[in-house]
């Protein structure tokens, strides 16, 4: 029972870390934030015993700074056969493998889009993340990926509807990516 509470309270600290990922319109800053929360998230779904959200988690944390460096094809391949390979090798129920699904949706999200059609594609990735943190009782899992969803999407609103009036939400991302990288 210890390891229970433990685990729901790893997942609170997640649920606390996570909360503004989605506010960020910078690039950079939004993907770090994104690993560091899908890292400690991963350990407690392992301390829940859920090893293939687990080790999605995890590889979501590497995969995400991974793609502040690169945005290769094979290397996005690599992680997509990493993640259905490592959640299939140890599901005991369906509904773990909606994790997995969502991780390799969201894999090809970060390293095949930008700004808004990437966000929409992560947005339908978390709602597999919702489905199977409701089924397994992760109370911090469930209410940050519920927390995603809403904030995700209204987001997604948001910034659909400045890009409707001529904004760019993602202007300072875009001119951090066209800045010759210092040395």
């Amino acid at each position: 029972m210890t390891t229970y509470w433990l685990a729901q309270g790893v997942g609170v600290i997640a649920f606390l870390i996570g909360i503004t990922t989605f506010i960020n319109r910078d690039e950079r800053r939004f993907k770090k934030q994104l690993s560091v929360y899908s890292a400690i998230i991963g350990v407690h779904f392992f301390l829940m015993g859920a090893f293939p959200a687990g080790s999605s988690a995890m590889l979501n944390a590497i995969r995400t700074l991974i793609t502040l460096r690169t945005r290769s094809v094979w290397i996005m391949a690599l992680f997509i056969v990493l993640t259905g390979g490592l959640g299939l090798a140890k599901f005991h129920h369906p509904m773990e493998l909606l994790p997995v699904a969502g991780t390799i949706v969201s894999t090809w999200a970060l390293f095949r889009f930008k700004g808004l059609p990437m966000r929409c594609v992560i947005w339908c990735s978390t709602g597999c993340w919702v489905i199977h943190n409701i089924w397994l009782g992760s109370i911090g899992g469930s209410l940050i990926e519920g927390s995603f969803l809403v904030m995700n999407g209204l987001n997604i609103i948001r910034f659909w509807r400045m890009q409707k009036r001529g904004i760019d939400p993602f202007k300072v991302e875009t001119a951090q990516q066209e800045k010759p990288a210092a040395r």
